[in-house]
């Protein structure tokens, strides 16, 4: 008898483990050899190897891959985004230099960036929190401004036409909000959890693994996925070509410098820089441009 060959989606990792979602079935899954180069989202062709278990055979050609890395590795986010959403909240604080890297990160993939403001109930920061955002949405990010607690009917709604027929995750660092925000957007998230950490044998540790759920009632292709807080994202990975066009507020002034192979940090007749001294261009992201350049020149792998 011949083996299942199957089509699936991964919907949840966790170390070398993996679940994939074939047609409402879920198995668990390994990869042939050591090779663990699988990221939520993939779509995969398997083999099935009993009743719930699969044997991952290949990985289909990606749209979009987000994943970070730092000089020594990579970590696989996810595939076939169409979507980032950065959570971040009024209370606790929230570094700018995370959101910074995950826009830089997302314009680099060919995904679409949006920010979301959470906890907007906390009246005593909402203005501060606001002109931090400012700089973001000056560059065309958008903020949607929610509180998934006070107000979860406005979050659910300002939040739900923008997930029909994308495939979106949710990122940002621990304390935002972003499991309650996921909490109301799928109302069976508590379960899906309970059933994939079984799966995966994660024990408790619930919000270590990154997780897929299915939107079908917003479309197909519709859906949103989940991942561990994290307080870094390492973008070692990005050329210098890449990361000059990963800056879009650059865009206008590439190809303008009197050097064509100019890296905008110190040379004379940069177009890149005259933008920056007429205050078209933020201090702060600039610095984070000569940062990322000096990373990527340290990468090792």
């Amino acid at each position: 008898m011949s083996a299942d060959k199957l089509n699936g989606v991964i919907i949840a990792a966790h170390g070398r483990h993996y679940l994939a979602e074939v047609d409402g079935v879920k198995l668990q899954c390994v990869t042939r050899g050591k090779k663990t180069n699988v990221a939520v989202g993939d779509r995969v062709q398997l083999t099935r190897t009993s009743n719930d278990q699969a044997v991952i055979d290949s990985i289909d050609e990606r749209q979009t891959l987000l994943y970070r890395s730092d000089q020594y590795k990579s970590k696989l986010l996810a595939a076939n985004l169409t979507q980032l959403f950065i959570v971040v909240a009024t209370e606790p604080g929230f570094a700018d230099d995370l959101i910074s890297r995950s826009l830089v990160a997302a314009d680099a993939a060919g995904i679409e960036a949006h920010i979301i403001l959470n906890k907007t109930d906390v009246t005593a920061s909402l203005d501060k929190t606001r002109e931090r955002l400012l700089p973001y949405s000056s560059l065309g990010y958008p903020v949607h401004e929610v509180s998934a607690r006070a107000a979860p009917e406005h979050a659910v709604a300002t939040l739900t036409p923008l997930l029909a027929g994308q495939s979106s995750i949710l990122i940002g660092q621990s304390g935002m909000g972003k499991s309650s925000l996921i909490n109301l957007l799928v109302p069976d998230a508590d379960i899906a959890v309970r059933e994939i950490s079984a799966a995966l044998d994660t024990g408790k540790h619930t919000t270590t693994f990154t997780r897929l759920y299915s939107l079908p009632e917003l479309g197909e292709h519709s859906s949103i996925i989940d991942s561990p807080g994290f307080q870094e994202f390492g973008l070692y990975h990005l050329s210098e070509g890449m990361l000059e066009r990963a800056f879009r507020e650059f865009q206008p002034y590439l190809g303008g410098c009197k050097f064509y192979n100019c890296r905008h940090l110190i040379e004379p007749q940069c177009a890149v820089l005259q933008a920056l001294a007429d205050g078209k261009i933020a201090k702060m992201r600039h610095t984070l441009y000569g940062q990322l350049l000096h990373e990527s020149a340290q990468t090792l792998y």
